[in-house]
């Protein structure tokens, strides 16, 4: 009797920022003529998704596009994808940025001619005060958004919000809106203890065990549920990331096990199927 396996696709995000983009950094340097050095490294990042016959999405802070313009056709013509992360890695609900962010968005659709369908907010912060963002992106024509960590950080987090995709509005964050035009696909995370905490990527990669993250793909692929992932490019490639004299959390936060990531997220890859949110919603009908 032969026996059929499913093998669930997961999503992966790769949020593409140069080493002056992270918030946690943002607050401790002052220039704005900063040179990008983690650019240099998307031929390392696309091998090791070519060596692992993996497709990502790359949510890309668009002043780097306009800095390197080939990056574009590096990442595509490996057959990835372009997702739209802000021109400058601007938090969402930054005062009076709607106006900023709607001429970002069509800035962004002219350098990638209209290629991004789909968004994430910088250090994922969509929530409430900036829920304005998902009627903008579905009246340029976005299909979804990963924004949305189901569990309260120091930084972001909607703990009430629903863990497998769903149709998200400007007035319904937490749960499905049958009239939603733009599809949400939370982030991947766990229950520890009685608390829930994301286990989707990025820090978490870093500092909780394998172990953990792997059981909490395990539990959403058992239901049949995809886990969403993120990692930034610059954990990729942490030999590109120069070190900046931070406050001793933030520096934990940014550089904690930085050197054991690659490795991290390679086991990762290996272990589970992951590809891009375009080719998951392509092969895949979510309701």
């Amino acid at each position: 009797m032969t026996r059929y396996v499913m093998i669930i696709l997961n999503l992966l995000g790769i949020d593409f920022e140069d080493w002056f983009h992270p918030e946690l950094i943002q607050r401790h340097i002052t220039t704005k003529n900063n040179k990008p050095t983690i650019v240099n490294g998307i031929d390392k990042i696309l091998n090791w998704l070519r060596k692992n016959d993996t497709f990502a999405t790359f949510f890309m802070v668009g002043e780097l596009l306009e800095a390197k313009p080939e990056l574009l056709d590096k990442i595509v013509n490996e057959g990835h994808e372009i997702a739209f992360h802000t021109m400058y890695h601007t938090r969402l609900d930054t005062l009076n940025y709607r106006e900023k962010f709607v001429e970002e968005i069509k800035k962004f659709d002219d350098i990638t001619s209209k290629k991004s369908r789909g968004f994430r907010a910088p250090s994922f912060s969509l929530n409430h005060s900036s829920s304005w963002v998902i009627d903008v992106l579905a009246d340029n024509n976005y299909q979804y958004d990963s924004s949305i960590v189901p569990a309260k950080t120091r930084l972001y987090g909607i703990p009430n919000a629903e863990t497998k995709p769903y149709k998200i509005t400007s007035t319904m964050l937490e749960a499905n809106d049958p009239n939603g035009k733009i599809l949400e696909f939370p982030l991947l995370t766990a229950r520890i203890l009685g608390h829930t905490i994301p286990a989707c990527g990025g820090f978490y990669l870093r500092i909780l065990p394998l172990k953990i993250i792997e059981h909490a793909i395990n539990i959403v692929n058992n239901k049949d549920i995809p886990a969403s992932f993120y990692i930034h490019s610059w954990e990729l490639v942490p030999e590109f990331m120069p070190r900046v004299p931070l406050a001793f959390i933030d520096n934990f936060i940014t550089y904690h096990n930085l050197g054991k990531t690659f490795s991290r997220m390679d086991k990762i890859i290996k272990k589970f199927k992951f590809t891009s949110f375009s080719r998951f919603m392509s092969e895949t009908v979510v309701s």
